[in-house]
């Protein structure tokens, strides 16, 4: 494949060496680059093992970097023209990421094989030598005894299952044991319902529905068709090496404290629930709980998360849009132009991008594979700096049938086409590819039209926490746009907006001002006010389900101007001032609606009692005037004796009125 040398010290601002048979013939070359222990990275990701040994062989401590530029370049009809694009893939290899961290899972080999017939046996038989095996047969289970009991058979339905590899609970109906003495077929005992079990490995080849919700996604439970043997097959196989210590990624990071789900027993935010396809997530009083050991990494819960009380650790945000903004700055200042970013999974999209290389065209110069652990993990915040930095168009490549539900991604699309629209993007920016074909994945990319990219490209670099992040890439992209705009009217569930109250049914009781969790709601402590900063509102609708007068409504938008706007007022009252020191304590309408309606109404307050004066006054006041004038203001007055004569006067009044209104 041709190599364009000064394309790619133009994007990498240093001297690359180049080389026609790095991995054979010419790796003393490499050996002597490698002894330098300064930054290396190596365009080659195939004999990745082998440079990595000869570094090791001459005491390289610094670790190196491996980027793809043959598949994803150097291998197309358009070879001549990628010396741009290997830069950018040069220059995002380069980038650090930090280091993930792990959750451990521990399997002792207990197995529980679920089916309808002997089939589930015949997986016993062939697990049975290395697995503790035991086999549960759903009803009416006429099975052949077995000639010698190597493992249980029983009798039983799931009725549900919950956990993970090493730690699986079931529980199970109509669970019968099959008698000693049984002849032609198993003969069981006595049934009983809401039997639990509990095993390392679930094996489901009941072919009925799975016990989990995105059953490919939990660890230690596989499925088969029982009718189909060869997938039978490559189940136990997959199931028999299920034994030991295992480690798994910690994709997401949790921040209980910044959680918006719910308040004092009201819900606000559900979006993570509604998302997780793998069920590893659950309500926990104030704020959710997500299990790391249930977890299958999708990513959905981060991309979606308002506040950043979720944020994906496989990279960071800020970390992916570091390796973004090294790509299409290299690729930019290499001579690229009218940069495609296609997002790809490595379990899916790169084997075929490898294929379409081999097989076909290869990707056009312009398309920049982006090589990321889920594709629905991408936010908002890695599409809007993308474009910020001058990408023309954004492409997510998906399996034909995904994996999981990817309800979240469609959601992050939704929300980025109307912000592109809106600042003069034009529609059409961003979208998906659903294909395991090469050539339609090819004939998708020639199919973009021409677009130009944004005027005024950005090159900040990320760095902090996801909310901070993605308002950041906003206002830079905000600042890139070809007509940008103030407001842009957003979907609902959109983590941006405003909130609007009817100020006639408001009381200022600031409810709403206690619910809120990122204080976009504030109270003044000098008179009665409801103050409202949109910057800091993520639309989470705990003010709206609070609201105990029920008069607060969302408007998803975003304001690029609301991060310098001042807070602005949504409603203010006269404050109502005690009678006897005159300080202002409460809402002046509010008090005066009280009195009126306890005056002369209610018998508590009849004739010559004090206690209006009481409710007029400061909660200093009351403790003062209790004390001073000796009664409990809250004690039981008698009520008094309702005569005959009152009971008429009552009923002549009522008549009164009825002839009044007549």
């Amino acid at each position: 494949m041709p190599v364009d040398a000064d394309a790619i010290r133009r994007g990498c601002r240093g001297e690359p060496v180049t080389a026609t048979q790095l991995c054979r013939a010419e790796l003393d070359r490499f050996r002597a680059v490698a002894a330098k222990d300064t930054p290396l990275t190596v365009g080659c990701t195939q004999e990745a093992a082998l440079f990595r040994e000869a570094a090791a062989e001459i005491g390289r401590a610094s670790p190196i970097q491996f980027a793809n530029i043959r598949e994803s370049a150097g291998w197309s009809s358009e070879a001549a023209q990628t010396g741009p694009k290997m830069a950018a893939l040069l220059a995002a290899a380069a980038e650090p990421a930090p280091s993930a961290s792990f959750v451990e899972l521990a399997s002792s080999g207990v197995i529980l094989i679920c089916g309808r017939n002997d089939a589930a046996v015949e997986a016993g038989n062939l697990l049975k030598d290395h697995l503790d095996v035991t086999v549960l047969i759903e009803p009416p289970a006429a099975l052949v005894p077995p000639r010698i009991n190597d493992f249980p058979v029983a009798k039983g339905k799931v009725r549900n299952a919950r956990g993970h590899l090493g730690a699986f609970e079931v529980t199970v109906d109509d669970f019968a044991q099959p008698a000693p003495s049984s002849r032609g077929t198993l003969v069981f005992g006595p049934s009983r319902n809401d039997a639990r079990s509990s095993c390392d490995i679930i094996l489901d080849l009941t072919g009925g529905p799975a016990f989990f919700p995105g059953s490919d996604l939990r660890d230690g439970y596989l499925r088969a068709d029982p009718g189909n043997p060869a997938a039978m097959l490559r189940a136990v196989f997959k199931v028999r090496d299920l034994v030991g210590r295992f480690e798994k990624p910690r994709y997401v990071a949790f921040d209980a404290k910044r959680c918006a789900h719910s308040r004092s027993q009201v819900t606000g935010c559900t979006r993570c629930l509604d998302l997780c396809p793998a069920g590893a997530i659950t309500p926990a009083g104030d704020h959710v709980a997500i299990d790391a050991q249930i977890c299958a990494g999708c990513g959905q819960c981060a991309a979606a998360c308002p506040t950043g009380a979720v944020s994906y650790a496989l990279p960071p945000e800020d970390a992916l849009m570091r390796k973004l903004r090294a790509m299409l700055i290299a690729y930019r200042e290499a001579g690229g132009e009218r940069a495609i970013v296609l997002l790809h999974d490595d379990s899916h999209g790169a084997p075929l991008i490898d294929a379409l290389a081999r097989f076909g065209d290869g990707l056009p110069a312009h398309v920049l594979p982006f090589a990321v652990n889920e594709t629905t993990q991408v936010g908002l915040e890695a599409v809007a700096a993308a474009f910020a930095y001058g990408a023309v168009a954004m492409r997510f490549l998906l399996r034909a049938r995904p994996r999981h539900d990817i309800t979240g991604l469609i959601r992050t699309i939704a929300l980025a086409d109307p912000i592109l629209t809106g600042l003069g993007f034009g529609a059409g920016r961003i979208a998906t590819i659903e294909t395991d074909d090469p050539e339609t994945l090819a004939a998708a990319l020639r199919a973009i039209p021409f677009m130009l990219p944004a005027p005024r490209p950005a090159s900040f670099r990320p760095t902090g926490r996801k909310r901070d992040v993605l308002r950041f890439a906003l206002t830079e992209l905000h600042r890139a746009a070809p007509t940008p705009v103030d407001v842009i009217a957003l979907p609902q569930g959109a983590p941006f907006g405003a909130v609007e109250i009817d100020v006639g049914g408001c009381t200022l009781c600031l409810s709403c001002v206690s619910a809120c969790p990122t204080g976009a709601l504030r109270d003044d402590p000098e008179r009665p006010m409801l103050r409202f900063v949109e910057d800091a509102c993520v639309q989470c609708g705990l003010c709206q389900a609070t609201c105990p007068e029920h008069v607060m409504t969302l408007k998803p938008r975003i304001d690029f101007g609301a991060a310098r706007a001042a807070a602005r007022v949504l409603k203010e009252e006269e404050p109502f001032c005690c009678i006897r020191c005159g300080k202002p304590f409460g809402v002046k309408s509010t008090i005066e609606r009280v009195l009126a309606q306890l005056e002369g109404k209610h018998w508590m307050y009849a004739g010559p009692s004090r206690r209006l004066d009481v409710i007029k006054m400061c909660d200093d006041c009351r403790v003062a005037a209790a004390t001073e004038q000796g009664f409990d203001p809250y004690a039981v007055q008698r009520q008094p004796a309702r005569t005959t004569d009152d009971y008429l006067r009552e009923r002549e009044a009522q008549k009164q009125g009825g002839r009044d209104k007549s």
